[in-house]
């Protein structure tokens, strides 16, 4: 009889152990964006040519890294900041 391997769910790794990449409907609920959103981000560019929000592909799973979406709050606040001065 062969022996069964658990794989530890995520929840029983140390409580210092960041998690690095997010599905993308985790990232969604991160964010309090859409699937849509996220995937219509992924798709736009900045003007310097990289994505608005980065995301890697393992197999055919799409999954954002926990950095991207860090990334992307900074964009947003730096996106905010520029239109309020713009404003003043």
């Amino acid at each position: 009889m062969a022996q069964q391997r658990t794989v530890p769910d995520s929840r029983q790794l140390a409580p210092t152990a960041e998690r690095q990449l997010y599905k993308i409907t985790e990232a969604a609920v991160i964010l309090g964006l859409s699937r849509s959103v996220l995937y219509e981000q992924m798709r736009m560019t900045r003007p310097d040519g990289r994505p608005r929000l980065r995301s890697v592909k393992q197999g055919r799973t799409r999954l954002i890294p926990a950095a991207a979406i860090r990334e992307y709050v900074a964009l947003l606040e730096h996106e905010a900041e520029v239109a309020d001065d713009r404003a003043a």
